[in-house]
């Protein structure tokens, strides 16, 4: 929105010129993100912990420290993720891009649907919220459209060869793609689907996911802008997507919220990112990831979901095939609070995990 009111005084007032700049503009998307989270944070989890009365229902299979010092924490804290970064995009990107607009309709659609199943929990006092059938159903059909759209800009695009739109780039390897066809919408979906639920999976201990997904989200941000730009695409020998780089604005404005959002969730936490975040980020993450043709680099970048995932679905096909468990109590983090770990030591060693794996996944742009 500034860029269209302010770019067009550039001539009378040479200092808008700097509206141009994407660079300038993520700056300042992230700045009023995370001054906005500041701002609204206090007075949002006093409302949410008025409202919720007992907080957000806990896991009585956890572990019983986990219970008792979690125990009456408010949840639906990404809506100060979401608000600060919906609105912050909207004032510093280029609303004439539609790849910000397919992003942003992702980001509000599964943040409406982890709402309605943090309010679900929350009114019902359990931790089983909108049934999982029905809310995979929502999350593939959403999925679904934004693929379409972003499958529909590419095919458009005179720039781009044939069948890109559908196919999927291979990492370490030169101009290799897999031509998927019209599979690629379930593909494009799945990525989107699979992303945001590994997230939601992760979101378990305080501050675990959030810092994670502000890693893998300004990775993709890097390489949004990076796939964007046709000079670096030509030195990188990556795919090219024309207008793919403004992404890194609407990425900026989350790790603002992001970090907005962590002041008031690091240890102890204040507020809970629920579904409402974590369905939400991880959805936005898939999505850009989708845009920008690097599905199967957010699988080393956001390995940390992946691995969480995992041992989820490694946990209940064992314990349906043999009767055992493999793990103590899955996703994998509460495993290592079983083990007797202390909650900040799994934390920053999974950040450690996420940093490492990001720095994996962008050297894959060069190691070709």
């Amino acid at each position: 929105m500034l860029h269209y009111f302010l770019f067009p005084l550039a001539d009378q007032f040479q200092i808008f010129n700097v509206m141009k700049y994407i660079t300038f503009r993520s700056g300042g998307a992230m700045i009023t993100s995370m001054l906005l989270a500041f701002l609204f944070g206090k007075p949002i989890i006093d409302w949410l912990r008025i409202k919720q009365k007992h907080g957000q229902p806990i896991r009585e299979d956890g572990p019983e420290r986990h219970i008792i010092e979690k125990a009456g924490t408010p949840t639906m804290g990404g809506v100060l993720i979401l608000f600060p970064a919906v609105l912050s995009t909207l004032l510093w990107s280029n609303l004439t891009n539609m790849y910000v607009w397919i992003i942003l309709g992702i980001l509000v659609s599964f943040g409406l649907i982890g709402f309605a199943d943090d309010y679900a929990k929350v009114t019902k006092r359990t931790h089983a919220g909108v049934s999982g059938r029905l809310r995979l159903l929502f999350e593939f059909v959403v999925a679904g459209i934004a693929v379409f759209f972003v499958v529909r800009l590419t095919a458009g695009s005179t720039s781009l060869p044939t069948n890109f739109s559908s196919s999927v780039a291979l990492p370490f390897f030169k101009d290799v793609m897999i031509n998927l066809g019209p599979f690629y919408l379930l593909f494009g979906a799945f990525v989107i689907v699979g992303a945001s639920n590994a997230v939601n999976l992760t979101d378990g201990l305080d501050g675990l996911a959030i810092v994670p997904v502000m890693i893998a989200a300004g990775s993709l941000g890097l390489i949004a802008y990076l796939v964007g730009r046709v000079d670096y695409t030509e030195y990188l020998q990556i795919p090219y997507v024309p207008g793919t780089s403004e992404l890194a604005v609407l990425v900026a404005a989350l790790l603002g919220g992001g970090l907005g959002f962590l002041w008031w969730n690091a240890p102890p936490a204040m507020i809970f990112m629920g579904d409402t975040g974590s369905l939400s980020l991880g959805a936005a993450i898939g999505a850009i990831a989708v845009s920008v043709k690097h599905e199967i680099v957010l699988a080393i970048i956001g390995g940390l979901f992946v691995l969480e995932a995992v041992s989820v679905i490694v946990q209940v096909a064992s314990f349906k095939l043999t009767g055992k468990r493999v793990f103590r109590m899955a996703p994998i983090h509460h495993h290592f609070e079983k083990l007797g770990w202390a909650e900040p030591t799994i934390v920053i060693r999974f950040w450690i995990i996420a940093v490492v794996l990001a720095l994996f996944g962008l050297a894959t742009l060069k190691l070709r």
